[in-house]
């Protein structure tokens, strides 16, 4: 019995003198390192989309713009080409004229590219 209480002594000797010695050992603090945060606050990924919606926005402008101005090319093109076709006879097929429907037809193909939109 002696010996059993000699053991809880110790223990309880032990404990006490091992608390003081575990309560200093803290973690270190975690240094805050700009432009490393681990989680992003919400208003970042709010802001991010609308960034991105504005981005896709102005394009979609853009693209309609350059549409508009194509199409007005297209429109003065097929009219010189109506012009040199009327002046040409039927033997005769100028140069110019084919020169003309190979730009209309890039033009077109441009526009109709600009129209389906990015991938």
């Amino acid at each position: 019995m002696c010996a059993c209480i000699f053991f809880f002594l110790s223990l309880c000797a032990f404990f006490s003198l091992a608390q003081p010695a575990c309560a200093q050992q803290t973690p270190p603090p975690v240094q805050h390192q700009p432009g490393r945060d681990l989680n992003p606050p919400a208003d970042a990924d709010e802001a991010t989309s609308r960034i991105t919606a504005e981005m896709a926005k102005r394009a979609a402008k853009e693209r309609a713009a350059a549409i508009k101005s194509d199409t007005d090319k297209l429109l003065k093109l097929s009219v010189e080409l109506k012009a040199f076709v009327d002046k040409s006879d039927e033997n005769v097929l100028s140069l110019d004229v084919i020169k003309k429907a190979e730009e209309i037809e890039k033009l077109a193909k441009s526009v109709r590219e600009k129209m389906k939109g990015p991938n």
